[in-house]
Parts: C-alpha cells; sequence; structure tokens
C-alpha cells in the first residue's frame, strides 16, 4: 500500500513539473485559507486550513492544503490536487473543477483518498477573491472505506497580478 502511495505522489509531482512552463513568467501563486463543515462516515465537524497553488496560463493549477477536522480522533487532511479554470466571456467570476489526493492523519492512520470537488471564485478586491467550495471522496481506511464531503467558504489572494 505504501509503495502505491509513493508511486502515485511521484507521479503527481512528475506531472506537475511536465505540465510547468519553461518560463516562470506565466506563473501566479493563490495563497489562503478557508474555513466550513466537514462529515466524514456520518459525523459533522468543523474544518479550517491553509492553501497555496502554482496558477500556469492562468486556467490549471497544481495546489495543496493542510486541513483540521474536528471529528472524533481530530482527522488531519493532507491533499494535493490539480484544478482547472473555467473562463466566461465577459465576467470576473471565475469556476473551476478539482481532483487529486489526499494522506488523512488520525486513529491508526495515515490513510490515502482520493478528492473531488469543484467552486468559484467571486472578486471583492484587487487580486482577493471570496472562494465557497465543496469537497467530497473516499478515504482507504484500514477496514473499510469512509466517505468525506466538505463544504466551505475561503478567501484567496493572488499575489503577482
Amino acid at each position: 500500500m505504501r509503495s502505491l502511495l509513493y508511486a502515485l505522489l511521484a507521479s503527481l509531482l512528475l506531472v506537475a513539473l511536465i505540465s510547468a512552463p519553461a518560463s516562470a513568467q506565466n506563473v501566479r501563486w493563490i495563497i489562503g485559507g478557508h474555513m466550513g463543515l466537514s462529515v466524514g462516515d456520518g459525523n459533522a465537524g468543523f474544518h479550517i486550513g491553509p492553501m497555496a497553488e502554482a496558477l500556469f496560463e492562468r486556467t490549471y493549477a497544481v495546489g495543496t492544503e493542510l486541513n483540521i477536522n474536528s471529528q472524533s480522533g481530530t482527522p488531519i487532511e493532507w491533499p494535493f490536487y490539480f484544478k482547472y479554470y473555467f473562463k466566461i466571456r465577459g465576467s470576473e467570476i471565475i469556476p473551476y473543477a478539482d481532483g487529486g489526493m489526499s494522506l488523512w492523519f488520525y486513529t491508526g492512520g495515515p490513510y490515502f483518498g482520493l478528492r473531488f470537488g469543484g467552486g468559484i471564485n467571486i472578486p471583492i478586491a484587487r487580486n482577493l477573491y471570496a472562494a465557497p467550495d465543496m469537497q467530497f471522496g473516499p478515504v482507504f481506511a484500514t477496514g473499510n472505506t469512509v466517505f468525506y464531503f466538505l463544504i466551505r467558504g475561503g478567501i484567496r489572494y493572488y499575489l503577482r497580478g
């Protein structure tokens, strides 16, 4: 199981490096945070965490987060994801879809999870966006699979503009 996890993480890093443009001129960095409601295995809890992304060519990004949840065992999620930003002609609103994998640290862990979701960036000031989104996916824990659902609000700041 660990060798599969290491192979998936290495693949993610390789794809990120290959898809990065040769010139760093087109890369924008996004930082922010979020909080909301997480539900795992039927138990609801509070969710909070920081995030960072590298945005390439204004349409796709790779990113990571470090999320803490308040359910029993205080699950901590460390996801890695790919994100695609959709462009709406004549609008400043930026919807997106994302998917990736995550490591979960809680009682008996670490565990491997998959993650899918989407949201929207809504401009509130120059380079500053409100970012509500939803995420969901399975977490493959020892002996069972836990389904995780998250609805949250966030804030995003684009470092280069």
